[in-house]
């Protein structure tokens, strides 16, 4: 009978269990500055079980909340908290994160939830023109035009700010290729003044296709860093007026016989080379004006410039390892005269092993 009675009371003893119950499982923040710091909220529990109440962990579901908790066991009866704090730099927005609490319950995990909206900082001269260039403010120190034709020029703004106390004056002398014209405006640029420069790109002046890089000068008043450098990037590409369906019947066509070849394993400093073949399937002339490759370790080169309708020829890549090593790819550009596809792209790769065997 003793044995009995002892066994009994094991087993109530073994039933006995931990229970978490929290005042609240939600907490919302409201509105937060995004500059205003972490915050932090308690969220306060109560063991309502019989056993001690022990927390093994407690996660957020991101690395922008910080959980901290009760280690000790909590008797029960007892009160307890777990802290979660979050931080909103560069964080603007509504924000709802979900913290995982697991203990010896029943229920071994508990979700809570903490959620809010992030007040964006005010923006600062030194976030909307990042590079500074002396007294002048810019976002780059390229002008990128994107893609520009050859019909007429093309003209686009970026924006310059003067950060100083002192009127910054731009000099009349520009240094710039004769295919880029500029103005800038206030060419007097008041203290905390927002001003432009205004670039025009003559493509067809530039007489290429493809990516091109120019540099421009400017000069300003200021006594340190009065000479401002920008690079200006384009790509060109040939206009070609509308066309009915008739006459794209009647147009030149380039139709390649192959867009891709694989090298395969090359021992470093080999120079190595493929032929595209090419076919004019239109029935005008076809005209290459230009190829252009994506890397100074590739040269491209077309056997003819003009096919009759029906004729073919090929365009040569020769592809040079020396200083390159692992998996290599390499891209050239074919224009043409073709106004359907007037932009066409060959493509090489392979594997560039050093002596080493790498």
């Amino acid at each position: 009978m003793l044995g009995l009675i002892f066994f009994s009371a094991l087993g109530w003893a073994q039933d006995q269990k931990a229970a978490i119950s929290f005042e609240a499982s939600k907490h919302d923040f409201g509105s937060v500055r995004e500059q205003g710091g972490p915050v932090s909220h308690d969220f306060v529990f109560t063991n309502t079980g019989e056993a001690p109440l022990i927390i093994s962990s407690v996660r957020a579901s991101c690395g922008c909340t910080t959980p901290k908790w009760s280690k000790e066991p909590i008797a029960p009866g007892e009160k307890g908290s777990i802290t979660a704090q979050y931080n909103p730099m560069n964080r603007p927005g509504t924000f709802r994160k979900s913290i995982s609490v697991t203990a010896n319950t029943g229920l071994p995990t508990t979700v809570l939830y903490i959620q809010g909206v992030v007040q964006p900082k005010p923006r600062t001269p030194e976030d909307d023109y990042p590079t500074a260039m002396g007294n002048l403010r810019v976002k780059y120190r390229s002008f990128n035009m994107a893609k520009v034709l050859t019909n007429e020029p093309a003209t686009k703004s970026f924006d310059v700010y003067n950060d100083s106390d002192e009127t910054v004056i731009f000099s009349t002398n520009v240094l710039a290729p004769e295919h880029i014209s500029l103005v800038v405006e206030p060419k007097e640029l008041l203290p905390r003044q927002k001003g432009s420069i205004k670039l025009t790109y003559d493509a067809k002046a530039r007489n290429s296709l493809g990516f091109a890089s120019d540099r421009i000068t400017l000069f300003t008043n200021e006594e340190e860093d009065s000479i401002k450098q920008f690079s200006v990037m384009a790509t060109i590409e040939e206009y070609f007026a509308p066309m009915t369906e008739e006459e794209l019947k009647q147009a030149p066509q380039l139709k390649l016989e192959k867009t891709t070849y694989d090298f395969g394993t090359i021992d470093e400093g080999k120079i190595v080379e493929t032929d595209f073949a090419f076919t004019n399937t239109g029935k005008s002339p076809l005209n290459i004006r230009e190829t252009q490759a994506n890397c100074g370790c590739t040269v491209s080169k077309p056997e003819k410039e003009t096919l009759a309708p029906g004729e073919s020829s090929k365009i040569t890549v020769t592809f040079n390892s020396n200083g390159r090593r692992g998996r290599q790819q390499k891209m050239v550009t074919i224009f043409s005269n073709d106004p359907s596809a007037p932009t066409q792209r060959i493509t090489i790769k392979g594997r560039v092993k050093s002596a080493s065997g790498e």
